[in-house]
C-alpha cells in the first residue's frame, strides 16, 4: 500500500509537471533532492555509530535494567490484567526502558516478544485485549530520554547545538504518553467495546 501511495504521489508530480511546462524543474528537483537524502545519510554514519555505542555501553553496564526496575512501579496499574509475574510484565519493562534510551534496535524485539506473551493471556485471538492495547499505545507515544536518531539528523543538518532537543522531546513524548494512557483508559470503559469483547467471548464460548 505504502508502495503504492509513493508511486501516485511521484506520478502525479510528474503529470502535473509536464501539463504546466515544469518538467525541468521536476527532474531537477528530484536529482537535488536524491543527493541531499545521500549526503545526509553519510552524515548520519558517525553520529549515530556514536550514539548507538553509547547506548550500547549504557546498556551492558545495567543501566537499562535500572530503568527497568524503577518502572515496575507504575506497570501494575497500566496493566491489572497482567500477573506480576508474567513474562509478557518483564518483556514490556524492557522494551519501554529501551525506548526511553533511544535504543531501538533493542526495543523492537522486546515489543513483539511482548505481544507474542501477552497474546498468551488473550482470551480471543482476533480481538486485542485492553493490555495489547496500552502497551502498543505507549509504546508508539513512549516517553524518550535521549532521542539519538534526531540528535543524529540535526549534527548531520549543521545543526549547532543538536542535543539541545531533549529538552523539548522530553516534554513533548511525555505529554503525548499521558494523553494515550488517558485516551486507552477512557476508550476501554465504552460500552461499545466493553460489548465487542463480550460478544467474542459469547462467539468463542
Amino acid at each position: 500500500m505504502i508502495n503504492l501511495v509513493w508511486f501516485l504521489m511521484v506520478a502525479i508530480g510528474v503529470v502535473v509537471g509536464a501539463v504546466n511546462g515544469n518538467i525541468v524543474a521536476v527532474t531537477e528537483a528530484a536529482f537535488n533532492s536524491a543527493k541531499t537524502a545521500v549526503d545526509i545519510s553519510i552524515g548520519l554514519i558517525g553520529i549515530m555509530a556514536l550514539w548507538l555505542g553509547i547506548m550500547k555501553i549504557a546498556e551492558e553496564a545495567g543501566l537499562v535494567k535500572a530503568l527497568a526496575r524503577a518502572l515496575r512501579g507504575i506497570m501494575r496499574p497500566l496493566f491489572p490484567e497482567v500477573p506480576e509475574d508474567h513474562p509478557a510484565m518483564g518483556a514490556m519493562i524492557m522494551n519501554l526502558a529501551a525506548n526511553m534510551l533511544g535504543l531501538g534496535n533493542a526495543a523492537t524485539p522486546l515489543g513483539l516478544k511482548a505481544m507474542q506473551e501477552l497474546q498468551k493471556l488473550n482470551p480471543t485471538e482476533d480481538t486485542a485485549t485492553n493490555a495489547m492495547v496500552m502497551f502498543l499505545a505507549i509504546n508508539t507515544s513512549s516517553v524518550t530520554l535521549i532521542p539519538a536518531s534526531v540528535i543524529a539528523i540535526r549534527a548531520a543538518a549543521g545543526s549547532v547545538n543538536s542535543a539541545e532537543i531533549i529538552g523539548p522531546t522530553l516534554i513533548a513524548t511525555t505529554a503525548s504518553t499521558i494523553v494515550a494512557v488517558i485516551a486507552v483508559k477512557c476508550l476501554q470503559k465504552l460500552p461499545a467495546f466493553q460489548m465487542n469483547i463480550k460478544n467474542n467471548h459469547t462467539k468463542n464460548g
